[in-house]
Formats: structure tokens, C-alpha cells, sequence
């Protein structure tokens, strides 16, 4: 097994998803290979998750952070610089399918020479005393795929708990749902926890220990330039990251003094295909114009905001609207 180097690029979550991806289909895998990145603050929900379901989307919005899409399935995470993300990178074989006990064997061997009595759960996260530290997720392709994990280090657990609900408003979709479980840090756990950076080198070095050494695959410029793309034309897009998430409805009330307004949604492709609207005679905007302007827009709250701003609503108002549209933030 090799060690995959990706500095200096090491906290950029498009960058590392699209090294991820790029590396998996593309090198010899005559070898295996080890990743581990550290992405800056940002929340990346599963192939198949609905964000807006997901995720405080308000709340992100204010906190000013990215909402990116992985190609593996599982569950929406919230990553920072306390939460260290694992891969590896290997040919497919159909016993290594599903197989997490399999890939998480050295991750467990390492967490237990620590004193960490982690195990693997029926839903294939580590736990400790049934409260998680790392969940894990696959993706296949033809003869390639990789296993990948986080593991909660030093993670701020309360900006978790408060980013991985949707706020008020209820949705319907068919979109895989995250499972909520109870969470803990690993260095809570350790009497004399080192910082973050000699966690991942002891993490490296129990990985490789049986190989005595440990071999490096450093990505060539011609990858580099291949995988920039990639995390520019699909980790960056708004097509991927929201368009992608599938179809559902919005429906949400909201009282304001004596009258309550509400909304129902329809939205297909990251997109607005059909509303109703009923109460908003304080905005003196007819619901035909207000369809008119965001029938066919893309469901987000910047997209949402520039096509009222031919009205020029007061802030209160566009507060309301922000509102009713998307859900309350808390």
C-alpha cells in the first residue's frame, strides 16, 4: 500500500473530493493506497441526500459554508479542522463490498492502541459506548473503489448538532435520510490527547507498521491539473452540489402578528417547478407575478433573493420572504 501525498492543497473539500475521485478511477492499482485529508469547515451530505433536507441551509448561509455532494452514499457530515477524513483506495474484489469490518480492521487497531475501546456498529460507524466517532461510506466502479471514513478528533460538535437538521418546514422527498446518532471526540477520550497533526501521524505510522516504511505516491502535475478541473466543474457547480438532490416538496407557515403565510413548493432539479403562495397581501405583490419571477429558478436563497429584487422589498420583508421560503435558521 502506498501513502497518497495531496499537500499543499490539504484543506480545500472540492480539491480533496475530486483527488479522491480522480485517483480512484485512474491510477494503477496494481497497489493500494492509503488518503487522509482535513477539510476547512463545510458540510457534505451523500450522493443521494436531499441538501435542503439535510441540512440548515439558513444556517450555513450565514456561517458562510460550502455545502458540497460526495460520489458515496451514506449520511451528511460536518467537516472541520477537528475531523480527520480516511480513504482507501483499492480494486474492486467482491468481498470487499459492504465489507467495512474489513477496511476499518487497521483504523480499529490503531483506536485501541490508543485505549480507545472503539467498535464497528450495525451501521457501519465506530462507536464508543454507542456514541459515534467516525461513520463510513463506499463507492464502486466497474473494477476500482474506495472506503472512506472521518474520524471525530477535536470536531465542534455543537456547530454539528445545530447544522444537520433542516429548520422548520416540511419536506417530502425519496432521498436517502441521515441517521442521527450521539456523538463524541476522540481526544475526550484520551488522557493525554496530542494535537491533530501528531494524531494523523500516529494514524499513518500504525497503517504502514507492518511494512516497516512508508511508500509515497505523489500525484504528477498532469494529475493535478486533471483533478483542479474536476473539483472546478463539479465540486464547485451549483448543478452538482444542489441540482443534484432529488426532487421534493416545501411546504411551510409562518404567523406574523394576527396573519400566518404559507408556501408549498415543488422542486425538481435544484429547481423551482411549481408554488403557492396565500396570505402576502402586505408585500402588494400578486402571487401570478411572484410565480412569474421564480417558476424555473434555481432553489437557493441567493437565487431566490436577485429575482425579488425588482421590488425593492424593505429588509423586514425580505426577511419574511427568506423565511417562509427556506425555513426559520434555529
Amino acid at each position: 500500500m502506498l501513502y497518497l501525498i495531496n499537500h499543499p492543497y490539504y484543506h480545500d473539500q472540492a480539491i480533496n473530493l475530486a483527488l479522491e475521485e480522480y485517483l480512484m478511477r485512474h491510477l494503477d492499482l496494481s497497489h493500494d493506497y492509503f488518503l487522509v485529508y482535513v477539510n476547512q469547515p463545510c458540510v457534505v451530505v451523500g450522493r443521494h441526500q436531499n441538501i435542503f433536507e439535510e441540512v440548515n441551509y439558513p444556517l450555513c448561509i450565514q456561517f458562510n459554508l460550502p455545502v458540497v455532494r460526495r460520489i458515496s452514499g451514506g449520511g451528511t457530515v460536518y467537516h472541520d479542522e477537528g475531523n480527520v477524513n480516511f480513504s482507501f483506495i483499492t480494486r474492486y474484489e467482491r468481498h470487499k463490498f459492504n465489507n467495512y469490518r474489513y477496511f476499518n480492521a487497521p483504523i480499529l487497531k490503531f483506536l485501541h492502541s490508543l485505549g480507545v475501546k472503539a467498535e464497528l456498529n450495525g451501521r457501519n460507524d465506530i462507536v464508543v459506548n454507542q456514541q459515534k466517532i467516525s461513520g463510513n461510506a463506499q463507492f464502486t466502479s466497474k473494477d476500482r473503489m474506495f472506503s472512506h471514513g472521518t474520524l471525530l478528533y477535536s470536531a465542534d460538535l455543537e456547530r454539528i448538532h445545530s447544522l444537520l437538521h433542516h429548520p422548520s418546514g416540511a419536506i417530502q422527498s425519496r432521498a436517502i435520510k441521515s441517521v442521527r446518532s450521539n456523538m463524541i471526540n476522540i481526544s475526550q477520550l484520551l488522557n493525554h490527547p496530542p494535537n491533530l497533526e501528531s494524531f494523523i501521524r500516529l494514524l499513518i505510522a500504525s497503517i504502514f507498521a507492518e511494512q516497516g516504511e512508508i511508500p509515497l505516491y505523489r500525484p504528477t502535475a498532469a494529475e493535478w491539473k486533471n483533478i483542479f478541473t474536476l473539483a472546478r466543474d463539479k465540486y464547485q457547480s451549483w448543478e452538482w452540489n444542489f441540482g443534484e438532490s432529488p426532487d421534493f416538496t416545501f411546504q411551510n407557515t409562518i404567523t406574523i402578528g394576527t396573519a400566518k403565510m404559507t408556501v408549498q413548493l415543488e422542486i425538481k432539479k435544484g429547481c423551482i417547478a411549481d408554488l403557492k403562495l396565500s396570505n402576502l397581501k402586505f408585500l402588494k405583490v400578486s402571487t401570478e407575478d411572484i410565480k412569474k419571477k421564480l417558476i424555473g429558478n434555481r432553489y437557493d436563497m441567493q437565487s431566490v433573493s436577485y429575482a425579488l429584487e425588482d421590488w425593492r422589498l424593505p429588509h423586514d420583508q425580505k426577511k419574511i420572504m427568506t423565511r417562509l421560503f427556506f425555513g426559520d435558521s434555529a
